[in-house]
């Protein structure tokens, strides 16, 4: 059945059932006592001069709180500061004291809020959360049970997980046919910048773009290309992307390449390296080269060969990510492709440094399992999972194999925190565009993260607690009747 409303309600009529009040369990209330805000504002403040000159920078409050709004809502720039508008419980997260009806910043302010929480200071922010969380517990390294530590050398506790990922970029898959159309395109949009001056004075220099535009497609319609095709396209727009460059040296001359923007200027100069990169593989007959870019726009990325079956080669930024009681913090991040196994010793002393103690056990994969990396971990008692190197015994012990199916099962947890961080969050696809805003944007996925896990450990703890509040009355209640 539906009823026809009568009339639409006045807006002055609206009810609001908190009363002018906030409710203390919302989630946004319950994650700002999370954050030590006090010691990030230390922290944040060294960034800045203080000599009193220039506008003053927003609070890192606002700033880090609104990273944190836009990753966990999945929101665009524009669309974070319209939500923060409309709901006063954002703006509390924010650190404000009332409810403001206005913009509270620019959306252009968030690329300054990425820049200036980069992927370093976001983990040292990880690293504080997770610290003010541990001071509730007993400190590692701080019980002796565990035999032959001391205080200068505590026992090893603790299990360590590490392993590695891509977080890929936000760019089409690269092909060199593509890559090579898209530095013509842009070199013919050069010419036409820098020809502006001399319009009626000199003829324009001839670029044949339909010509060229016509060829590109032929062969990129394809379904399937042979290799002699392609490589005929890809040494007929490697010609023209040639032209165009000697027709912009010589405009350089005549007018200026002050008219480019600082954009297109960069661009110009992505192009030279693209075309040099093309021209070796092309003639050397090879699919590699030092620094290959893919992306003129985004000339950092690199491709990471994962070597999986769905994605053998993704285009963006590898991590090292290190798991501790589902916190996972970033060690590394690099552009360049980089074998992980190399940051197993560096991840053991970072969580020495974090928790006060080495790890009972590390578990990896087969990767992380070298020579180098197995006498480490013994020299300092940590027990390494999967087998042992050389030739496989012939008769394997039942015990051996029920603890490497229980390490196995230990590693599936950073399996999951990465795939949460891909289809949950934004890992899967980084949508900035520079470097330093990237790692800013994959730090972000990883606090929030552990924010969401400290959220949870909250309300377990609430929950035992009445359970247990509420045994002990029942408990009362019966001795009660009894007397």
């Amino acid at each position: 059945m539906y009823r026809k409303r009568v009339s639409e309600p006045e807006f002055e009529d609206f009810y609001l059932p908190f009363g002018g009040r906030l409710r203390s369990d919302n989630r946004w209330v319950r994650l700002s006592k999370l954050v030590p805000w006090d010691e990030i504002e230390k922290r944040y403040a060294e960034q800045f001069s203080g000599n009193g000159m220039g506008a003053p920078a927003k609070p890192v409050r606002v700033a880090l709180g609104a990273l944190i709004i836009k990753e966990k809502m999945r929101l665009t720039d524009e669309e974070t500061v319209e939500q923060i508008r409309e709901n006063p419980y954002l703006q509390y997260f924010l650190g404000y004291e009332g409810y403001r009806d206005e913009a509270l910043f620019d959306p252009s302010m968030m690329v300054h809020f990425r820049k200036r929480l980069d992927l370093k200071e976001l983990t040292a922010i990880n690293e504080l959360i997770h610290a003010k969380e541990q001071r509730k517990k007993p400190k590692r390294g701080a019980d002796d049970s565990g035999g032959g530590g001391t205080e200068k050398d505590p026992p090893n506790q603790g299990e360590l997980i590490l392993d590695a990922s891509c977080a890929p970029a936000d760019i089409r898959y690269p092909t060199d046919l593509n890559l090579l159309s898209e530095a013509r395109e842009k070199s013919e949009a050069i010419i036409d910048v820098l020809h502006a001056p001399l319009r009626g004075k000199e003829k324009k220099v001839r670029t044949y773009r339909n010509k060229a535009r016509k060829e590109y497609l032929n062969a990129a319609k394809r379904k399937r290309i042979g290799s002699k095709e392609l490589q005929k396209a890809l040494g007929k727009q490697l010609r023209y992307v040639d032209r165009n460059l000697s027709h912009i040296k010589e405009l350089a001359e005549r007018s200026s390449l002050e008219l480019l923007s600082r954009k297109t200027y960069r661009d110009l100069l992505v192009i030279g390296e693209v075309y040099r990169q093309q021209k070796f593989m092309h003639e050397n007959a090879v699919h590699r080269v030092q620094g290959r870019i893919v992306s003129i726009s985004q000339p950092h990325v690199r491709p990471i060969v994962r070597g999986k079956r769905s994605a053998p080669v993704e285009f963006g930024a590898k991590i090292s990510v290190s798991l501790v009681d589902g916190y996972a913090f970033v060690d590394r991040m690099s552009w360049d492709a980089y074998n992980e196994s190399e940051d197993l010793t560096g991840q053991v002393e970072q969580y020495r440094r974090r928790f006060g103690c080495y790890p009972e056990s590390v578990h990896v994969d087969k990767i992380y399992r070298t020579r180098e990396n197995l006498r480490f971990c013994n020299e300092h008692g940590i027990r390494v999972s999967g087998p042992r190197l050389g030739r496989p015994p012939k008769v394997i012990d039942r015990k051996q194999l029920e603890q490497r199916r229980a390490d196995e099962i230990v590693r599936i947890d950073i399996e999951g925190k990465f795939g949460e961080g891909k289809r949950r969050y934004s890992l899967g696809r980084i949508m900035a565009k520079l470097p330093e805003t990237s790692g800013s944007i994959i730090g972000m996925v990883f606090l929030i993260m552990n924010m969401e896990k400290l959220l949870r450990g909250a309300l377990l703890r609430l929950f035992d607690w009445l359970i247990e509040s509420g045994s002990t009355s029942a408990r009362n209640g019966f001795g009660i009747l009894a007397l």
